[in-house]
């Protein structure tokens, strides 16, 4: 019995152990593994190792979409470039200067030139005009470059439509370019009505105008006897005959434009006297250069002034006893003299007469060997 017994526990051991093997699982002592820690199988000596099954759960990692960094691509505007300081100057064309001021006459074109610096593209400036208080013109005038588009420039022509002061206003609004600037000039148009005896400065503009012409007359700022005189000389140069003494419209349109000019015939022979007969005006030349006009009277029909070329022989001061005054004899007992009268027509015995009041002032300037030139245009 005992035998038996313990040859049934030798194969039943022996069945276990054939179990185990099959199994490919060695039972160790110790405790049980849990989920996710490592095996370690124990074979016996001589046995194959059996793979080993990872009893490790799979962990499955769900991949994290990367939303890519994008930097800014929207390009910065640059900064607007700040609006410029403006300035402009203007200038007259057109005018007078009397005294220190400008001056002018109603309806007569007047130019005012406005420079800006510096030149900025699109800019537009208001002109507006004023004679006393009252509007006359405005206008609104684009700015042009110059040829280096260092400056810009405008040009505003006016005519004022009475006497008085002129005051012309030049604006620019402010804008996104250039700040706003003003600029203002003013001139005054004179009242062009004057007779004898007037005085101001319409007068005294007359009388610079005529001097610039080289017709003589002693700027005084008085319509006197001299400036008489010299309007007679000026219309006879225009060819409007002889005895003129008055000042018109048109007077004072070609004067102010300077026409009536006399045209030397003998430049060549320096410090001369051209006595103009068909004009019935004395000219004193240098050179080509008019020196001063002035009215004559020639001789008449009948005892007519010598014509030709002569040189000053003789010169008598003050009176002689049949009235020559200051006299300059250039042909025999023809010679240029005061006399009076000195009427606006020949009226002379040949001689070329002066106003007595210019007498003086020719003979100061005629010396001895001076040429006299005396013709018909």
């Amino acid at each position: 019995m005992r035998r038996f017994l313990a040859h049934l526990t030798a194969a039943f051991a022996a069945a276990i152990g054939s179990l185990g093997l099959v199994a490919g699982v060695a039972i160790a002592d110790g405790p049980a593994t849990t989920a996710g820690s490592t095996t370690t199988v124990t074979t016996a000596p001589g046995s194959v190792t059996p793979a080993v099954t990872s009893s490790t759960t799979p962990t499955t990692t769900t991949p994290t979409a990367t939303t890519p960094t994008t930097a800014a691509t929207t390009p910065t505007a640059p900064a607007p470039k700040p609006a410029v300081k403006g300035d402009v100057k203007l200038y007259l064309s057109g005018t007078f200067t009397v005294g220190t001021s400008q001056v002018t006459v109603p309806q007569r074109n007047v130019q005012v030139q406005g420079f800006v610096r510096p030149y900025v593209a699109g800019q537009v400036v208001v002109v507006q005009s004023h004679v006393g208080h009252r509007l006359f013109k405005t206008d609104h005038l684009r700015v042009k470059p110059s040829a280096n588009h260092q400056y810009g420039r405008f040009t505003e022509t006016l005519q004022s439509p009475s006497a008085g002061v002129v005051r012309v206003k030049v604006t620019h609004a402010r804008n996104t370019a250039m700040l706003g600037f003003l600029g203002q000039r003013a001139f005054s148009a004179l009242d062009a009505n004057a007779a004898f005896g007037a005085r101001g400065p319409f007068v005294t503009l007359i009388q610079e105008r005529l001097a610039a012409l080289h017709v003589y007359v002693p700027q005084t700022g008085v319509y006197d006897t001299q400036t008489g005189l010299a309007l007679d000389a000026y219309h006879r140069l225009l060819g409007w005959g002889e005895g003129n003494q008055g000042i018109d419209a048109k007077t004072v349109t070609d004067l102010l434009n300077g026409a009536g000019v006399f045209h030397v015939r003998f430049p060549h022979q320096g410090n001369h006297a051209e006595g103009d007969l068909s004009r019935q005006v004395l000219a004193l030349v240098t050179g080509s250069k008019v020196y001063r006009i002035y009215p004559i009277s020639s001789g008449k029909p009948s005892t007519p002034t010598v014509l030709g070329s002569f040189q000053v022989y003789d010169r008598v001061p003050g009176y002689l006893p049949d009235g020559m005054y200051f006299s300059s004899f250039f042909y025999r007992g023809y010679a240029i003299h005061g006399y009076d009268p000195a009427p606006d027509y020949p009226a002379s015995h040949g001689c070329m007469r002066l106003p007595v009041i210019d007498a003086i002032s020719v003979f100061g300037w005629i010396t001895y060997g001076d040429w006299v030139d005396v013709y018909y245009e």
